[in-house]
């Protein structure tokens, strides 16, 4: 080895990550460590390969021509080491047999391939069966046992139920008749829903997950008024067609409903809905922890939950 000593483990993550943040403060919030560790490390790595490799002023932080060079060497080393040592973890776990996986709505479900690909990678010996979960019940076949986690729109508070990783992050736009006066808008606001009907839903759904993403009032306080109820997402885009109401909805909709009868507008202020993966705290098992990990992973890679 020439007489280098080989980096630790954390001389290498903290290297990587500093690389991605550029930032010390923001890469010692990552590492859950102080900012005078991340430079301790980064000092004590430079003494070992025995150059910089970050240029650092008081005004921002770059990587020298050799920190790129070893960053572009490094990364897709560590992260095969990485998914390694994760695989070898979740064989001595026991990760096999079978994970039911529940998704709400077509766009969780198309975000499950690059989720489900990672874990498949990590547990071969695991099957995958994915199956829809309707907003009527969002959270039924979760407590009863018919899945083991659920790719579900936040926000979800319930004390027997655990939140892991946000996945997906979107706006939200409002679906209303082609015929309706708001379809000519460029985009809406969420004081308009004040002038509309919108719609309840059947069911045992929390009225907190639906109010936020249905709200019973606008920002100023003006009641918004409710029609029928509804018990699946194809029966509302169908009232929606027929004129008997709006909905706000997340922005995947324009991509995968893209119907006759319906127009989609921006909402301008509407905060964005997420989706999250959400199990029973006291049903935690190997394989859910390693779909978890596979989540923050892929996430991670992302640079963050995945837009439509």
């Amino acid at each position: 080895m020439n007489g280098v000593r080989l980096p630790e483990r954390h001389e290498l993550e903290t290297f990587l990550v500093l690389a991605e943040e550029l930032h010390f403060g923001r890469t010692a919030e990552r590492l859950l460590v102080s900012q005078a560790r991340v430079s301790q490390t980064i000092q004590k790595l430079e003494r070992r390969i025995g150059a910089p490799l970050f240029e650092r002023t008081s005004r921002r932080v770059s990587l020298t021509p050799l920190g790129e060079a070893l960053h572009a060497d490094l990364r897709p080393l560590y992260s095969a080491l990485a998914e390694a040592v994760t695989r070898a973890a979740d064989t001595a776990r026991g990760v096999s047999g079978v994970l039911r996986v529940g998704f709400l709505g077509i766009g969780a479900g198309v975000l499950n391939a690059n989720l489900v690909d990672a874990f498949r990678t990590r547990c071969p010996g695991c099957e995958v069966e994915l199956r829809e979960i309707h907003f009527a019940d969002p959270l039924g076949p979760l407590r009863s046992g018919e899945v083991d986690v659920l790719l579900h729109r936040l926000p979800v508070d319930e004390p027997d139920l655990t939140v892991g990783p946000t996945v997906l992050s979107e706006p939200f736009v409002l679906a209303v008749p082609t015929g309706h006066a708001l379809a000519r808008r460029k985009s809406v606001v969420l004081e308009d829903l004040a002038r509309t009907t919108v719609f309840g839903v059947a069911g045992a759904a929390p009225d907190y997950w639906w109010d936020f993403h249905v709200p019973r009032r606008t920002p100023s306080g003006a009641p918004v008024p409710r029609g029928q109820d509804v018990t699946t997402f194809q029966e509302l885009l169908a009232l929606i067609a027929q004129g008997q109401g709006v909905s706000p909805m997340a922005a995947h909709v324009t991509r995968y409903y893209n119907r006759p009868g319906i127009a989609y507008i921006p909402i301008e202020d509407a905060p964005q809905t997420e989706v999250a993966l959400v199990w029973r705290t006291a049903a935690h098992t190997a394989r859910i922890h390693a779909f978890a990990e596979a989540a923050r992973d892929t996430v991670r890679a992302n640079n963050g939950p995945a837009h439509f």
